[in-house]
């Protein structure tokens, strides 16, 4: 097989030709190390490693170069490479521009020149980042093809299943040839989608979550039926917990329903968790952690669903949706929480054909030079309406309170009032949707004067409120009116609301109504909800187990 590529862009030939020198001193066996002194120059040189079928793993670019500056030639070649890991080359005065670049092409890193030396200054960065390069599937290998309609809900479904979970696809339409030819060899027609084809070539029609991740290599099954811990919930406190578990030697095993990350898996891009100064979206830093945890060797499973929690003795069994079980010493909660709905007229008839939960930020492409419409006055809401930002040509943002000091971080509001495409709209929700096939109009309403405004929209991403989703626990596992589980000193005492706690020892912090049973993260009631406090609390459960354990 031929060799990747790293490629280095550079106007002065004395910085080009050093590093270079010192990247084929590291790295030359395994990549083929490419140089150019342009912009220009350099996208010539990606679009003939396009055209040879051969892969790009990263590119480094110097910030200052005339013409086509480092940023600029970045964003262009992220549509011929866009796994390529990216590094932006700077002078330390250039380093607030690095630090804008960000945002703009999801940038990996920036080096300050001088980096001598190398060993303490380049080659551990870059030592990362073809990690991360390494255990991406590799793009010229046999793919997955998805083939539906662009405002099909049960196509976006299977695209989000995908994306989420970090399993590279191709998508096809399947008004497009090559999608009509793939209906037709499976018998289907164009009213059949989605049509599912997987790298082995097996073909699933409409699959469910739990036969397309079977055929697409995510684990549904444990393998084994009793495990020390089990982490239901693969967000930032099911994966904190499931890594410090599997690290300590627990028989660990992390379950999720939908998608390793939670709703921060979701987010674009997280500034303020401690140790990414560059800030990191949510899909890299789930895909860290889930490697960090498999590598200590936590089992995960995918697309399963844990439907009831029963005390057996000592021990705690866990039900699962297709019929299983399986039995533990101990259990994390950590099921976060979801979004919830829109409540507007017809908005929710068209979830998945112009009306989305979450960010979507795969569909952010197809927003190009479109209105976008957010929902939402915190972070989450935030971050997305920064990224998307740089396809749509404005972006919405409605917000029912007067401002978003209340409910979003500083840092956030600065970006946002600094970008002219950013246009938040104070006390406004979104009241109707109408369309044919998917959401062509939005009506909104000013909460102040009741007035409602008509615009034309075909995209309105919802980021609002939160529900924990615990109604499978009803009867065994305390919690408050809302749903979030009681855990530690919240827990209702003598005369409280069944269920009671039962020990004659006092429930340890996170502990919930059921010794041995634990919550951490966003479903625990009163809880911070921040991704850094969920990774505490999920680390904090693995210590609290410990000390459970210990007194059996």
């Amino acid at each position: 097989m031929s060799k990747a590529t790293i490629l280095t862009v550079d106007d002065d030939p004395g910085v080009s030709r050093a590093i270079a020198r010192d990247l084929r001193r590291r790295y030359g066996e395994r990549f083929r190390v490419l140089r150019a002194v342009s912009g220009d120059e350099a996208l010539v040189a990606l679009r003939e490693v396009k055209l040879r079928g051969e892969a790009v793993a990263v590119m480094i670019a110097d910030y200052r170069m005339p013409t086509m500056n480092g940023v600029q030639f970045l964003e262009s070649a992220m549509d011929l490479f866009p796994a390529a890991r990216r590094v932006l080359l700077t002078a330390y005065a250039d380093t607030g521009a690095a630090i804008d670049a960000i945002n703009v092409v999801d940038l990996d890193h920036y080096l300050l020149k001088p980096w001598s030396p190398p060993e303490e200054n380049l080659y551990p960065v870059l030592d990362t980042l073809l990690e991360l390069w390494d255990a991406a599937p590799d793009s010229g290998a046999p793919e997955t093809r998805v083939v539906g309609h662009r405002w099909s809900a049960p196509s976006f479904s299977v695209r989000e299943f995908l994306a989420r979970n970090l399993v590279p696809y191709r998508w096809i339409a399947a008004d497009e040839p090559e999608g009509a030819q793939l209906l037709e060899a499976a018998g289907l027609t164009a009213a059949d989608v989605p049509l599912v084809v997987t790298a082995e070539g097996k073909v699933l029609h409409a699959p469910s979550e739990a036969k397309l991740a079977e055929h697409v290599g995510l684990r549904t099954s444990p393998a084994s039926d009793f495990y020390d811990v089990v982490v239901i919930g693969a967000g930032p406190a099911g994966l904190g917990a499931a890594v410090y578990a599997a690290s300590e030697g627990l028989r660990t095993v992390l379950v999720e329903r939908r998608a390793t990350g939670g709703q921060a898996g979701q987010s674009s891009r997280i500034e303020n968790y401690l140790g990414f100064p560059d800030g990191v979206s949510g899909a890299q830093l789930t895909d860290r952690a889930r490697r960090q945890a498999a590598r200590f060797g936590a089992e995960i499973l995918s697309a399963t669903e844990v439907v009831a929690l029963e005390a057996a003795g000592a021990g705690r069994v866990l039900r699962f949706a297709d019929g299983t079980s399986i039995g533990t010493h101990t259990v994390v909660l950590a099921t976060g929480v979801s979004y919830r709905r829109l409540a507007g007229t017809h908005l929710d008839d068209y979830a998945g054909a112009g009306v989305f939960y979450g960010s979507g930020s795969f569909e952010a492409a197809n927003c190009r030079g479109d209105e976008v419409y957010i929902v939402g006055g915190a972070n989450s809401a935030g971050q997305a309406a920064v990224y998307f930002s740089r396809y749509a040509r404005r972006v919405h943002l409605l917000v029912r309170g007067p401002d978003l000091n209340r409910s979003m971080s500083h840092y956030l509001i600065e970006q946002i009032e600094a970008i002219p495409g950013i246009e938040i709209h104070a006390c406004t929700e979104a009241a109707a949707g109408d369309g044919v096939d998917h959401l062509e109009r939005l009506t909104l309403r000013d909460n102040l004067t009741g007035a409602l405004t008509t615009v034309d929209a075909s995209w309105l991403f919802v980021f609002i409120g939160a529900e924990p989703q615990t109604q499978w626990l009803d009867g065994l596992v305390a919690r408050d009116a809302r749903g979030f589980v009681l855990t530690g000193p919240d827990l209702p005492g003598p005369g409280g609301h069944s269920p009671r706690w039962p020990l004659a020892r006092a429930p340890y912090h996170l502990e919930t109504s059921v010794p041995g049973v634990f919550a951490a993260g966003d479903v625990r009631a009163e809880s911070v909800k921040r991704v850094a406090s969920a990774v505490g609390e999920g680390a904090m459960a693995v210590t609290l187990v410990h000390r459970y354990l210990e007194a059996q």
